[in-house]
């Protein structure tokens, strides 16, 4: 079993900054993402970062502004978002999942409860 805390989110105005943390308890990972799901749409796909080397994976949407990493020692995964825009508004979710596949799939064994981000224009 795996427990994922995040935190991190709130409120800014646009062009600014936030980041996400994702704390990840119990079993070995293969690979941590992060998801965000606006009201009234889809849970969409926003970054990905597999446990051992550490490759990246981004929404076209958000390459070049966030940034995904890991801490190994504290098991923790972080999202940072730059030049944050009205429409990065959503929840924010972190997935974890076993086994490597199509990161953008939002099949993930295992998710966080959701942490608020809210861009104001």
């Amino acid at each position: 079993q795996v427990q994922l805390v995040e935190s991190g989110g709130g409120l800014v105005q646009a062009g600014g900054s936030l980041r996400l943390s994702c704390a990840a308890s119990g079993r070995t990972l293969y690979a941590m993402a992060w998801f965000r799901q606006a009201p009234g749409k889809e849970r969409d796909f926003v970054a990905a970062i597999t446990w051992s080397a550490g490759n990246t994976y981004y929404a076209d949407s958000v390459k070049g502004r966030f940034t995904i990493s890991r801490d190994n020692a504290k098991n923790t995964v972080y999202l940072q978002m730059s030049s944050l825009k009205p429409e990065d508004t959503a929840v924010y979710y972190c997935g974890a999942r076993y086994y490597s596949g199509n990161y953008a799939r939002d099949d993930y064994d295992y998710w966080g409860q959701g942490t608020q981000v809210t861009v104001s224009s």
